[in-house]
């Protein structure tokens, strides 16, 4: 039986001018896409901009990526939140009735005209509160304890990127990556004192359907550390399974 994954890929009001989500979602789907990357050998992967009927075939999808942030918002240039109203209750309604979603990144800051995508999620960026250092050489402690981080050695991911912090995370999230930053908020180098632990990706079931929220994924050179990838394809995986 096929797979179907479909990389939503951030455009206008959700795409930002740090992120290039092209080139990432492509990245994302080059690597789920390769043989058994699933725990599956026949896998479809595609890669759509973010358009108000980018989810009209969402029945066809068993697992959807989005990667996408928070844009402009200008009801001349890509609609008013009226015109996304039924984009956003496609996406509750198929997540909440089983659909898989792994979210990547900035997709914690995406939707903020969707009230009930932080259900889905599982937590999210709050503007003003959360932050990330400086971007440069990270660490990642893995949280074991779930099928998703099963089998990933090391019990560290190193990669090139953004440490998100002060995230809100739900009660009924399950933590699985966790990273060193500042105790309080604040975007200065030297606020960075590595005083606290933070959660950077969680799954998340409690909304009838699978979600896995991952806050790496800046850019391409992210997605080159193999422990990375390695956690992606467990994430992917464990929804689909």
């Amino acid at each position: 039986m096929t797979t179907r994954i479909l990389v939503l890929a951030g455009r206008g009001r959700y795409e930002d001018p740090w992120h290039d989500h092209a080139a990432t979602s492509h990245e994302v789907a080059r690597i789920l896409g390769e043989p058994e990357a699933v725990g599956r050998d026949d896998v479809v992967v595609r890669v759509r901009s973010t358009w108000r009927d980018a989810l009209d075939d969402l029945d066809d999808v068993d697992l959807l990526v989005l990667n996408s942030g928070r844009g402009r918002i200008d009801p001349d240039f890509d609609g008013a939140d009226g015109d996304w109203v039924a984009f956003h209750e496609r996406l509750a309604g198929w997540a909440r009735s089983g659909g898989s979603v792994l979210a990547l990144h900035q997709a914690a800051n995406t939707f903020a005209d969707a009230p009930g995508f932080e259900e889905v999620l599982g937590g999210r960026w709050i503007p003003g509160v959360s932050m990330h250092p400086p971007i440069g050489d990270a660490v990642f402690d893995v949280v074991a304890g779930h099928p998703v981080t099963v089998g990933l050695g090391g019990g560290v991911i190193d990669a090139y990127d953004e440490r998100y912090c002060h995230l809100v995370v739900a009660e009924s999230s399950r933590v699985l990556l966790t990273t060193r930053g500042p105790a309080e908020s604040g975007f200065s180098a030297e606020a960075d004192d590595g005083a606290r632990v933070h959660s950077v990706a969680w799954a998340n079931d409690a909304h009838g359907g699978r979600t896995v929220y991952s806050g790496l994924g800046h850019d391409v050179r992210s997605f080159t550390s193999e422990p990375h990838r390695a956690f992606l394809r467990s994430a992917a995986a464990w929804l689909v399974s």
